[in-house]
């Protein structure tokens, strides 16, 4: 499938911006299944500097700094990608939960030594002995790997609610466990966070899901947002993503900005800023499909 992506971000403050200093994951990586043929960036007002770079992970990161005075900033990023279909994966027949285990805490390869780092605490996941608590019972040692990740995801979105105004991106992870509801990002963070306590590797996945409106409604723009989902490693088959908020796999309707430990590693945009105070930004977001 081929879609275009259109993210949309505008910031107004209370008073003068004399300069500042962004950056941004704002444009789909590339990866086995996924294929960016295109991608643009436009800033208001015109930057002094601007650059891609590639970051840690491999993700592509849009840099920029605008040094004249300024009370508004947009900024828009224009991406066409390509998706193809991914292996089919009957997940009662992978590894098993020990095997996977015993791979990553004595690795005979480099993608299982490269996973290790992903079994780590991070700035937003700290491993737990609740979330452990949370996800133990799937993962008996001769159970099927990716049938138990499965079963942990159907378990995060039968027992959380989706509310977005229950969290926030600052809101810890014991919280969002303790009422039992939150957003994408939570319900990603909270199934790393079960399963590095486990012992296995798992990371943030940061991108775009299309959306379909109801039969015969047209599709509103802006309608769309970002989204968040999670990958675990699996030896020989590589890395998994799992959509809790959802309930299923990911599949061709997935667009994969960037990946990371956790959503600190991933942000669409964050920046310095001297002088200058404002609300939260006003983010639109369209994932259209190209016939």
């Amino acid at each position: 499938m081929l879609y275009r992506i259109r993210h949309s971000t505008r910031y107004r403050y209370d008073s003068v911006v004399s300069q500042c200093y962004n950056q941004g994951h704002l444009l789909p990586r590339d990866s086995g299944h996924q294929c960016c043929l295109s991608s643009s960036v436009a800033v208001t007002p015109q930057p002094d500097s601007a650059s891609e770079r590639r970051d840690y992970f491999g993700n592509r990161v849009y840099q920029f700094s605008i040094l004249s005075p300024h009370r508004e900033m947009a900024v828009t990023a224009v991406s066409e990608v390509r998706i193809g279909g991914r292996p089919p994966l009957d997940p009662d027949r992978g590894p098993s939960c020990e095997r996977v285990r015993a791979a990553l805490a004595d690795p005979t390869d480099a993608a299982q030594r490269r996973a290790r780092e992903f079994c780590l605490n991070s700035p937003m996941v700290k491993r737990r002995d609740a979330l452990a608590g949370f996800a133990a019972a799937y993962f008996a040692a001769g159970n099927a790997f990716p049938q138990a990740v499965l079963d942990l995801s159907c378990k995060i979105h039968r027992e959380f609610d989706y509310d977005p105004a229950a969290t926030t991106v600052a809101t810890p992870l014991a919280e969002v466990l303790e009422r039992r509801s939150g957003v994408c990002q939570d319900f990603a963070h909270l199934a790393i966070g079960c399963l590095r306590s486990l012992g296995f590797a798992a990371r943030y996945v940061s991108g775009y899901l299309e959306t379909l409106p109801p039969p015969g409604q047209p599709k509103r723009v802006g309608a769309d947002a970002s989204h968040a989902w999670f990958a675990v490693f699996v030896p020989d088959l590589g890395w998994l993503e799992f959509d809790p908020t959802n309930d299923q796999m990911a599949d061709e309707h997935y667009i994969a900005t960037a990946w990371g430990r956790d959503y600190t590693d991933v942000t669409p945009l964050k920046g310095v800023l001297y002088g200058g105070k404002g609300g939260l930004p006003d983010v639109s977001v369209d994932v259209q499909r190209v016939e």
